[in-house]
C-alpha cells in the first residue's frame, strides 16, 4: 500500500491479518430508497472534482471526496470523508459506473490510477469512478499495530494447546490493539455501512440509479446494496462472486485450498523456465516452498527497515502474487531476490499490496495522505470488514477445544497457507458479534437483472460460490461461466470483458448459464 515504510508497523504484522475481519458492528437495518430526514444533508452534496496530485498520475484522472456519517444510526455524531476518483466519459454520458476492486481493503483510487486503461471502454458511456471505502487508504485508514504477533503465537504449529486461556488472552490482546490503533471508524466498518456509503456516493454523483462493477469482495458489497436499495439498482455486474452464507472458518479453508491450487499452477509454470528459483521439477518445487516457509518462521531474515521477514510474511506475499497470472513473472523475480540474495524488498511490495500502486496524493482536506496510511491497512481493513460481516463468535471453551483440530484441518488444506489463513480467522475471536443482515436478508432481491461472473479456476472465490449466490439472489441473477483461471474474469478474459462492457453500456445480457472459453485455450 502507499505508506512510508519506515514509520509504520512491521511487514510481519501486516502479513497475518488478512482474510478474517477484525471489527465490529456492521450496524443498520435495510434502508429505504428515500433517505431519512437526518441523512438529507449527505444526499444534498455534490462532488467537487480537481486534478489528482502526484507523480506519474494520469493527467485526465480527477479526484474528489464524499462525506458520509460515521454512524448511520446517529448521523449527527460525526462524519467521514471518502476519497473518490474518476475518468470522465468521452462519449455521450449516461452517468457514472462505480468500481470496487475487492479486498476488502483495496484502495480503489490508486488502483484506478494504476489500471484505468482496462476500463477505458466504459468511458464510451460513463464517468468511471472508484473510491477508497471507509477504513481504507485515504478514507480514515485502520491499523492493528503489533496485534498479529500475539495471534501468530496462538497458532504456533510447534506448540501444544495446553493452556487455552493463554491462547484466548493473546487473541483478546490482539483485538484491543487493533481498536487502539484504528480510532473511531473501527466500530462502524462493515459492508452494511459501506453499501449505505455507496448510495450517498450515487446521489452525490448525480445518478438516479447505481451502475456498478464489483470484483471479489466487491460482489458482496454489490449484493448487500441490492438488498438495501433495490429501487436504486441500475446495471450491476459482480465478478469473482463471494459467498453470502459460509462461516469465516469455512471460507478460510476454501481460501487455503484455492491458494494451494494456484501455487501449484504457478510452480508448474515457473519450473518450465530455466530462471525459476525453485528449479525445474514441479514436485520438488512444492516441497521447497514448504521448506522456505518453515525455515523463515524459525529464523526470519532482516529487512531494510529493521523488521523481520518471516515464513508467514512469505506466505502472505505469495497469496497476493498468485491472484493473477499477469503478476507471476514479478512474483518469480521477487522470490529469486529473496532466495539468491536475501533481498526481501520485492516480496515486501506484494505483502503490502503496493506492488504497482502509484504515489497518488489527496488534494482535498479531510483525506489521509499516503505517508499516513499504515503499512498494514489492507489486511487490517480486510479483517475488520470480514468480522463485522460475520455473526458467528465461538465461546472460549469451543476455541480452546477446537484449535488443535482446526490447525490440522487448515494444514491439510495447504501446508503453505494453512496457518496464515487460520490466524486470520481466529483474530475475530473476542470482537463484538457481526451483523446478521447479510446472511439473513440478502436474498431474493427485487431488482433489475444483474450479471454474475464466475471463473472455474479462481483461487480466491470458488466457482460454486457464484452458483450458490446466484440461487440465493433469485431470478434477478444471470450467471456467466468463465472457463479460465485466475481471480475474476474481466481483466483476464477477452470474452468476459466484452460481455460485461456490452451489458453495462447497452444493457445486453448474455443468456443465463452461457460461458466464455479460456483465452489460453485459444492461443
Amino acid at each position: 500500500m502507499l505508506a512510508k515504510l519506515s514509520t509504520h508497523p512491521s511487514l510481519r504484522r501486516c502479513a497475518v491479518t488478512g482474510t478474517a475481519g477484525l471489527a465490529l458492528l456492521g450496524t443498520g437495518l435495510p434502508a429505504a430508497d428515500d433517505p431519512p430526514p437526518g441523512l438529507t444533508r449527505f444526499y444534498d452534496q455534490k462532488v467537487r472534482w480537481s486534478a489528482c496530485a502526484g507523480a506519474e498520475i494520469p493527467k485526465d484522472l480527477q479526484c474528489g471526496k464524499v462525506t458520509v456519517p460515521l454512524d448511520y444510526s446517529r448521523p449527527d455524531k460525526g462524519t467521514l470523508d471518502l476519497a473518490v476518483a474518476r475518468y470522465r466519459a468521452t462519449g455521450r454520458s449516461r452517468g457514472s459506473v462505480l468500481l470496487n476492486f475487492g479486498g476488502p481493503g483495496g484502495q480503489g483510487v490508486a488502483q484506478l490510477a494504476m489500471g484505468g486503461k482496462d476500463f477505458m471502454g466504459l468511458t464510451d458511456g460513463y464517468d468511471v469512478v472508484a473510491f477508497d471505502p471507509r477504513g481504507v487508504g485515504r478514507s480514515s485508514p485502520v491499523s492493528c499495530g503489533n496485534a498479529s504477533e500475539d495471534a501468530l503465537d496462538a497458532t504456533d504449529g510447534n506448540a501444544e494447546v495446553t493452556d487455552p486461556q493463554a491462547v484466548l488472552g493473546k487473541l483478546r490482546d490482539a483485538a484491543a490493539e487493533c481498536a487502539e490503533h484504528s480510532g473511531p471508524v473501527l466500530p462502524h466498518i462493515g459492508t452494511v455501512n459501506a453499501a449505505r456509503d455507496l448510495d450517498v456516493m450515487r446521489d452525490a454523483l448525480g445518478d438516479d440509479k447505481l451502475n456498478y462493477l464489483g470484483f471479489s469482495y466487491g460482489s458482496r458489497l454489490g449484493a448487500v446494496y441490492a438488498a438495501q436499495f433495490p429501487g436504486k439498482v441500475g446495471r450491476m455486474v459482480l465478478d469473482g462472486v463471494d459467498t453470502l452464507t459460509e462461516p469465516l472458518a469455512e471460507q478460510g479453508v476454501a481460501s487455503a485450498q484455492g491458494q494451494q491450487t494456484a501455487l501449484e499452477n504457478f510452480l508448474t509454470w515457473c519450473t518450465d523456465d530455466i530462471a525459476c528459483p525453485f528449479g525445474r521439477n514441479a514436485r520438488e518445487a512444492r516441497e521447497h516452498v514448504v521448506q522456505v516457509v518453515e525455515s523463515l518462521d524459525e529464523e526470519p531474515v532482516p529487512t531494510d527497515f529493521g523488521e523481520e521477514f518471516s515464513g508467514q510474511d512469505f506466505a502472505g506475499a505469495l497469496a497476493q502474487g498468485l491472484y493473477s497470472r499477469e503478476l507471476w513473472p514479478s512474483l518469480q523475480r521477487a522470490i529469486a531476490q529473496l532466495l539468491e540474495h536475501g533481498d526481501t524488498r520485492g516480496l515486501e511490495a506484494f505483502l503490502s499490496g503496493g506492488f504497482l500502486l502509484p504515489p497518488l496524493r489527496a488534494p482535498h482536506a479531510g483525506l489521509t495522505d499516503p505517508e499516513d496510511v499504515p503499512l498494514d491497512n489492507l489486511p487490517a481493513a480486510l479483517m475488520a470488514v470480514n468480522c463485522a460481516d460475520d455473526p458467528d463468535r465461538p465461546v472460549a471453551a469451543q476455541v480452546g477445544r477446537d484449535l488443535g483440530r482446526l490447525r490440522a484441518r487448515y494444514e491439510r488444506a495447504s501446508p503453505v497457507f494453512g496457518r496464515y489463513r487460520l490466524t486470520q480467522v481466529l483474530m475475530c475471536y473476542g470482537r463484538p458479534r457481526g451483523t446478521d443482515f447479510i446472511r439473513d436478508e440478502v436474498k431474493d432481491v427485487d431488482t433489475p437483472r444483474m450479471l454474475l461472473v464466475g471463473t472455474r479456476g479462481d483461487p480466491a472465490t470458488p466457482y460454486r460460490w457464484t452458483v450458490e449466490t446466484a440461487k440465493r439472489l433469485g431470478s434477478s441473477a444471470v450467471v456467466l461461466d468463465n472457463r479460465g483461471e485466475g481471480h475474476t474474469g474481466y481483466g483476464s478474459s477477452t470474452c468476459v470483458h466484452r460481455k460485461v462492457d456490452a451489458f453495462l453500456l447497452y444493457g445486453t445480457l448474455p443468456p443465463d448459464g452461457s460461458s466464455c472459453g479460456s483465452d489460453h485455450d485459444a492461443e
